[in-house]
């Protein structure tokens, strides 16, 4: 059996590898290769068990999650990866935040413009520079924007993360709708239960990544941006419906039909537009998990 810490699994999975990794496994997921099993959802969202089998290959995943949104770290987690006689454990909050990184990695690289240099990050928790990471692996970023509801912690993660990209210039802020008025990419990354923000304060030409919100009583985008967007590009519809605060509050007031929200996987084989205003939600999916345990497993 193999055990790897946090340490081992960003040594081992940069995130360039991570994107194409998780790429690979939305085209497989829309191919139908995947058996995805419900989320089961415990304490009100406290405790989260995720699993995923690859038929092809007969591998399958199983992560446990421990969130509680009021601690430091935020999120614990434990994965393991079974296959071909083998089994993995590995820390599964680095494995949670490099796969969400990289998915957002994706769906940047799907729907951004392809010049984009302005990134702004809204939210300084845990997740908040796999976020980074992810968009400057698929993106000529050079300008980025931390905001947060702390000066302190903003600049602090801007301190770490321009040591990291010493060619990009990174600007703390605590305004949003400073930070978003002049942007090409933005990616949320907060606990949020109210929207970060009104689409009339966005550009005309931007694309928006959100990430935060995994509950339903929990938003960070706006219902007008969803209802207003060229596209919108979730994860999975089935959990997207389930699980997204956003979409479920679009839908039910009627704003915004389920056929409006295209899945990831099927995206990548017929690429939706780049025009105006694109959006993409996720809540995360099993598949994410097994393809950074399966290039651990194989690193």
């Amino acid at each position: 059996m193999k055990v790897l810490s946090a340490e081992d699994v960003l040594r081992l999975v940069p995130m360039s590898t991570a994107v194409d990794a998780v790429r690979d496994a939305f085209r497989e997921l829309a191919a139908g290769n995947f058996v995805l099993p419900p989320r089961q959802i415990f304490g009100d969202g406290t405790v989260l068990v995720m699993s995923a089998y690859h038929t092809p290959t007969g591998t399958a995943v199983v992560k446990k999650i421990g969130i509680a949104l009021d601690q430091v770290p935020a999120i614990r987690a434990t994965v393991i990866w079974t296959g071909n006689g083998e089994q993995l454990v590995a820390d599964g909050s680095s494995i949670t935040t490099l796969r969400t990184g990289a998915v957002v990695g994706v769906a940047t690289d799907l729907l951004a413009q392809a010049g984009a240099t302005r990134l702004t990050l809204i939210g300084t928790g845990a997740q908040a520079a796999d976020q980074v990471r992810a968009v400057l692996a698929v993106r000529p970023i050079t300008q980025i924007t931390i905001t947060g509801r702390s000066a302190d912690r903003a600049t602090a993660l801007a301190d770490q993360l321009a040591t990291e990209f010493p060619e990009a210039k990174f600007t703390p802020s605590t305004s949003v709708e400073e930070s978003i008025a002049d942007t090409d990419i933005i990616c949320c990354a907060t606990s949020s239960t109210t929207p970060l923000f009104d689409a009339d304060a966005l550009p005309t030409t931007v694309h928006v990544n959100a990430i935060g919100a995994f509950r339903p009583t929990m938003r960070e985008l706006p219902r007008n941006l969803l209802t207003t967007a060229s596209t919108v590009v979730v994860d999975q519809r089935e959990a997207a419906l389930e699980e997204s605060g956003e979409v479920i509050d679009a839908i039910n007031s009627g704003a915004l039909a389920e056929t409006d929200l295209v899945e990831l996987g099927p995206a990548l084989s017929n690429p939706p537009t780049r025009e105006g205003r694109t959006v993409f939600k996720s809540v995360g999916v099993g598949a994410q998990d097994w393809a950074i345990a399966a290039a651990l497993a194989n690193s």
